[in-house]
């Protein structure tokens, strides 16, 4: 070929414009041979007098070109136009050591010019699906993901997905999207979604079908409420009533658990007997009086009607003429006067002693508020009266064992004392911890002491504590009574303290607490609100409690006061949203109160019901934590491998459900996780990988960086944004990946990860997936719920609430714990200090250091010298 180019450049073709290179009209393009069927390649140029194909460096022969001669129009020039047919046999000489290419190189008088390169590839697509969906059966409402993993091919295959033999369209349906990884996700199972499932891969050259997968959507069953409970069996005496509930909201579906419990209850009831009411004997018969009269008396007592039994009939009263005779009517005398006189007499000594009683009184009263303030009372339940305060960081301060030997208080009812360990206050069997001074402080229950027994006894022989259907790990239940408790979901950071007395006494609640996914439950945002808290249901909402019950959740916001308006909103019986409080100013309401601090916040409610906390940014600084975690496959067969990039809301309840969902994924944990400020500046989150060594690894990533709109992240209602990064290994023998991945606001900070495991060893979850403090029960009833034992509860509060000299009182104790700025809210409430206490209890279980608070009421004590060193005195 060489010696024809050099012939054919020597004697260019008429009219060819020696000053003028070649140029191509049309170049050759990449293409595919499907089969065994020859593809074409053609290049057209001007002005050209020869043109020639080379392929992988060697010219094609001349034969082998079919050429076509022509002029420019519009510019008179000659054209040529060449073609050539390439083989599968050509391309297959050289395959596995290079790409087939090919590419036209044309002469004119003033030089030549070469056309881009076409690669040639043979396309294939392979039979076998490296991963293929699997059946499964699933709680409705559920989240549903099905891995797909086309079969190898070039070019690569397109996906696509069938239910029941028809096409899956995202674009139709909200509830179903496709990853990029070619899964199919079903965001919440519904009873349609029950079909099978096939992953479809095509490209130019074949279609090839997965096996189909069954999905099967159940529905547990749920009881109805109970029915009212039916008349006593019998209308006098001892019968039995009962009531039902059935096992239809809803009813159980495709193999869905049926309820457990009971669904019928009965209890014994008695029906009081009516008694008639009987005459007494008559009474004797008294003296003749002045009018010549004398009478006797009986009382209906013998029986006296009872439940609606008849009452006596007749007199109660007879009177009859004591003589026969006329009667004289007699003056009084000597003696009738000494009588009136007599009576005179105790009436002005009964006067006397009362007024004596009253003032024995105000003096007392008025040494009870001189004691109040003595250190010995604040601090009698932590240790014996003979003992002096210890300082602060005495750790046996709240372990030292009272002296009972004088006390005069008095505890009616049933308490169960706690039992976790010597690093508790055990409370001992018998009277409060140590005296008060004089028996003037006398705590009394308000309930019969056979109160807590019966309690007892209905939940020996009643199912209070309803079973949970599969699927509600999100929940926690439990039955109270006056004693209070706490409810506690696991690994959220979400728990509801019941403080006692918050339930009158008498009654048993059944209480909830439900963590909500975000979508499940619509809450409507405007303008730049965002949600900073999960969405919260505690109930049964039509209770009103007599105490505020906190309830604690987390919270992504860095909370500044120039910075946000931040408002606690409640959801109404009517489905609306409603604000019900507005932190940082004054509550028009004494139903609500938040603290809110650095991660958590602790909401004081009298009213159970659905809460969420929303903020709205008052400035561009204004910004959210965002949790950035990575997660991988746990195993690699493939080339292929995926790292995803998590930017979560920084609370627990979303973590713990993204571990959740990674599990299903089968993916593992890289590194821990960070935290990232991401700030109201309307601009995106970019991600971006770094420093991959070339030479094991690439990324399939055409763009230098992925990016997540500002609005998905700032709205907090898409709780799982994330993006995959696939990269490729080179060989299947490199098993180690060494990378650092970005992560960055525009025009923000940004935080790196530096990414070096070994991907052929499966590294489970870490330790901090599951925090130290978490307690695993999700329901704890009475005296277990709460650090501070109850009897030293109410000695606090007994002498810390009525207000104490040098401000000896709750005030002091708030400031003692950091909580002064809430001293308008404490002192709202019928008693300060169980406020104090109840916040923390709130913040310190289960982990509270008992020594400190303790520390903090003895300091409150110190605070009065004088009373102090009659405490000191007394002992």
């Amino acid at each position: 070929p060489g010696a024809q180019q050099s012939a054919t450049v020597a004697n260019p073709a008429s009219g060819a414009s020696p000053d003028l290179l070649p140029h191509f009209q049309l170049e050759p393009e990449d293409v595919y041979i499907v089969k065994n069927k020859a593809v074409s390649l053609a290049c057209r140029a001007t002005p050209a007098t020869q043109i020639y194909f080379k392929c992988n460096g060697e010219w094609v022969h001349q034969s082998d070109h079919v050429t076509q001669h022509s002029t420019d129009r519009s510019t008179g020039l000659p054209v040529m136009e060449v073609r050539i047919e390439v083989t599968r046999q050509q391309v297959e000489k050289i395959f596995g050591l290079e790409e087939y290419w090919c590419q036209c190189v044309a002469w004119s008088s003033s030089g030549t010019t070469k056309s881009q390169k076409a690669f040639v590839r043979i396309a294939y697509l392979r039979k076998n699906f490296e991963q293929e969906p699997t059946a499964r059966e699933v709680s409705i409402e559920q989240g549903i993901v099905l891995p797909c993993r086309p079969p190898e091919g070039i070019p690569p295959a397109e996906v696509e997905w069938l239910r029941n033999e028809e096409l899956v369209d995202p674009a139709l349906d909200a509830n179903v999207y496709v990853t990029p990884e070619h899964s199919l996700v079903l965001r919440q199972a519904r009873l349609a979604d029950t079909a099978n499932y096939t992953c479809v891969a095509k490209n130019i050259v074949a279609r090839r079908r997965s096996s189909s997968a069954a999905i099967i959507v159940y529905v547990n069953g749920g009881w109805s409420t109970w029915t009212q409970w039916s008349g006593c069996s019998t209308s006098c005496g001892r019968g039995w009533q009962k009531r039902s509930r059935t096992c239809t909201n809803p009813t159980p579906l495709n193999g869905g658990a049926f309820c457990e419990g009971q669904n019928v209850q009965k209890t014994a009831c008695t029906t009081l007997c009516p008694v008639d009411g009987a005459w007494s004997e008559w009474s004797k018969w008294s003296e003749c009086g002045a009018e010549c009269t004398h009478w006797r008396s009986r009382e209906c007592s013998e029986p006296a009607p009872r439940n609606g039994g008849r009452d006596c009939h007749g007199p109660e009263l007879d009177t009859r003429n004591c003589t026969s005779e006329l009667c004289t009517h007699a003056a009084p005398g000597a003696e009738d006067v000494a009588l009136y006189v007599g009576l005179v007499a105790v009436a002005v000594c009964l006067v006397l002693l009362l007024l004596v009683g009253v003032l024995v009184y105000c003096r007392k009263k008025g040494g009870l508020d001189a004691d109040v303030a003595d250190s010995s009372i604040l601090t009698a339940g932590f240790q014996p009266v003979s003992i002096k305060p210890s300082k602060a960081d005495n750790p046996s301060l709240l372990t030292i064992q009272p002296d009972l030997s004088t006390t005069t208080m008095t505890y009616q009812g049933s308490l169960c004392p706690r039992q976790d360990g010597p690093a508790k206050l055990q409370l001992p069997n018998g009277h409060l911890l140590s005296p008060l001074g004089a028996g003037r402080h006398t705590l009394h229950h308000s309930s019969p002491a056979a109160e807590g027994a019966d309690f007892v006894a209905r939940l020996s022989t009643q199912s209070y504590f309803r079973s949970l259907p599969r699927g509600t790990n999100n929940m926690a239940y439990g039955t109270f009574n006056f004693l209070g408790g706490r409810l506690m979901i696991p690994n959220t950071g979400i728990s509801l303290l019941i403080p006692p007395d918050a339930i009158p006494r008498g009654k048993i609640y059944e209480v909830y607490l439900t963590l909500h996914k975000q979508e499940e439950v619509r809450l409507p945002l405007a303008g730049c609100q965002t949600l900073l808290s999960p969405i919260v249901s505690c109930g049964p909402p039509g209770v009103l409690l007599t105490r505020p019950a906190i309830l604690a959740m987390g919270h992504c916001v860095e909370a500044s006061a120039e910075n946000w308006n931040i408002r606690l909103k409640k959801q109404s019986c009517e489905g609306t949203w409603e604000d019900v409080l507005q932190l940082g100013t004054e509550p028009c309401t004494e139903l609500y109160y938040c603290q809110l601090e650095a991660q958590a916040c602790y909401v004081f409610t009298e009213q159970l019901g659905r809460f969420a906390l929303v903020g709205e940014s008052l400035s561009m600084a204004a910004s959210k934590r965002l949790k950035l975690v990575l997660f991988a496959p746990a195993a690699c067969p493939s080339l292929e491998y995926n790292i995803r990039v998590y930017c979560l809301s920084d609370t627990q309840d979303v973590l713990k459900e993204v571990i959740q969902l990674e599990k299903q994924l089968g993916g593992q944990l890289i590194g821990s996780p960070r935290v990232l400020h991401f700030k109201d500046s309307y601009h995106n989150l970019r991600l971006s990988i770094h420093d991959m060594p070339s030479s094991l690894w690439k990324s399939k990533l055409l763009a230098s960086y992925q990016e997540i709109p500002f609005y998905h992240i700032w709205s907090g209602l898409q709780p799982f944004l994330h993006c995959t990064f696939t990269l490729e290994r080179l060989s299947t023998s490199t098993c180690e990946l060494a990378c650092k991945i970005w992560v960055w606001q525009v025009e923000g900070d940004g935080q790196s990860f530096t990414v070096n495991f070994n991907i052929a060893k499966d590294t489970r979850f870490s330790d901090w997936l599951v925090p130290d403090n978490e307690v695993a029960t999700p329901a704890l009833v009475g005296p277990s719920a709460f650090k501070i034992p109850f009897l030293i509860r109410q000695k606090i509060i007994s002498s810390l609430d009525p207000p104490g000299t040098r401000g000896a009182d709750w005030r002091t104790l708030a400031q003692k714990l950091n909580l002064d700025s809430h001293l308008s809210f404490f002192a709202s409430k019928p008693s300060p200090t169980a406020m104090i206490l109840n916040l923390w209890e709130a913040r310190h279980f289960p982990n509270g250091n008992l020594s400190q608070l303790a520390a903090a009421v003895a300091e409150v004590g110190k605070q009065d010298g004088a009373l102090f060193a009659v405490s000191e005195a007394e002992c």
